[in-house]
């Protein structure tokens, strides 16, 4: 049973391994939104994330029996981490199976403390297969990363902290993958205020809380692709569905593209790193009617390798036209080029990259292609470049902006 004196326990004992994740008040956000928006940066815990919680109740609540059999679980990354961290503090030995495709600095980090790692699988669910089989076969103890009672109840410690700093809360918003905190948080806030409203935030396309609260039980989708990796599971736990389709207010679906442009957001107003499935909940504000609301998002991780990023950062600016290029035909003859970046300078673009193309044409003197990637402060500075190319007789087309 999920109780309130065993929340209670948990987030006394879970102190042992967290960082205080103190309530970030933001202004660009609630801006946005005419909401009153705070977010709760468990990005900034040891491990990155705040799977360490239930990790670590969970392994307190074991035997030594059990604990000195060794520990074994699946995770995406950052339940890897939270229970290779936790073990190491209590001596014994951890066993990870990730995914191929988990982001390098999860799996070197799991590595730093004292995990074994096996890659397997293209997804958790792949994964959880092995781990359990690695269980059986070595007689390890397994440590669910969601689908557990007491690991959820870990979780739930993140509402104890809420309601201890913000108690006239009126909505939490979680992420869902697998389910664990989502249960946990929505439990035990409806445990300590009922009209409190928790809405959970999964990606469009690994939807298996939705699926499962349509048809009353976990099922199982036929992908999860999606560039939330640490949300990408296909179902959703059995154990613990019951209190979350109790407890949970609403579920919420967010698309790739909108997770992008969370993520400058972020980096910009706040100067954090937070990885895809913890910007669910920022991507989510703006498709709620929070208007006058005491609301909180809960960030639940910052594992996200620098090649990801400078992915997410490329396409982020490209998506908002930031940047964006544009392709313009020329005669090839001198001066030209000198006519296109002088109208460019005058409407205040920043060109980044040219290239030059003489093959476009069998008469090179009648047209050359260039193709120009600029820099812009918007969609509306976009088209004033664009304008005066057009006012120049330059006739610009856009074109796809790559930057590498």
């Amino acid at each position: 049973m999920l109780t309130l004196e065993k929340f209670k326990q948990a987030s006394e004992i879970v102190k042992e391994v967290t960082l205080p994740t103190k309530l970030v008040y933001s202004e660009y956000l609630s801006n946005q939104t005419g909401a009153e928006v705070y977010l709760k940066p468990e990005n900034m815990q040891y491990t990155g994330a705040y799977k360490v919680r239930g990790a670590y109740y969970k392994i307190s609540t074991m035997s030594e029996e059990n604990r000195k059999k060794g520990l074994v679980t699946a995770s995406a990354g950052n339940h890897a981490q939270g229970v290779a961290y936790a073990a190491k503090k209590f001596g014994c030995k951890a066993t990870v199976v990730m995914p191929t495709v988990t982001p390098l600095i999860k799996v070197n980090r799991t590595k730093s403390y004292g995990a074994e790692v096996v890659l397997h699988g293209d997804v958790y669910d792949d994964a959880c297969a092995y781990a359990m089989k690695l269980a059986e076969e070595n007689g390890y103890t397994f440590v669910h990363p969601f689908d557990d009672l007491d690991v959820a109840t870990g979780q739930g410690s993140i509402a104890m902290e809420i309601f201890d700093e913000l108690p006239d809360v009126d909505y939490i918003l979680a992420p869902i993958g697998g389910g664990g905190l989502i249960t946990g948080v929505s439990t035990l806030t409806k445990l300590l205020n009922p009209n409190v409203k928790v809405i959970g935030v999964e990606p469009a396309a690994a939807a298996s809380m939705t699926e499962a609260l349509k048809e009353r039980h976990p099922v199982t989708l036929s992908s999860a692709n999606t560039i939330a990796d640490g949300t990408a599971v296909k179902r959703v736990g059995e154990k613990i569905f019951p209190y979350a389709e109790k407890n949970i207010d609403e579920v919420i679906t967010v698309a790739d593209d909108d997770l992008i442009g969370a993520f400058l957001d972020v980096v910009e107003n706040h100067k954090m790193i937070v990885e895809n499935s913890g910007l669910l909940t920022v991507a989510a504000l703006r498709q709620l009617d929070l208007k006058g609301k005491k609301v909180v998002s809960i960030l639940s991780g910052g594992n996200m390798d620098v090649i990801t990023m400078s992915s997410i950062v490329q396409h982020g600016l490209i998506q908002r036209d930031r940047i964006f290029s544009v392709s313009v035909l020329l005669p090839d003859k001198p001066g030209e080029l000198v006519r296109v970046a002088s109208t460019i300078a005058k409407a205040n673009g920043n060109v980044i990259k040219l290239e030059h193309n003489q093959f476009v044409s069998t008469n090179r003197n009648a047209a050359v292609e260039l193709r120009i990637t600029l820099e812009a402060f918007g969609t509306e500075h976009k088209h004033q470049i664009m304008k005066a190319l057009e006012d120049e007789g330059l006739s610009p087309r856009e074109v796809n902006a790559k930057l590498y």
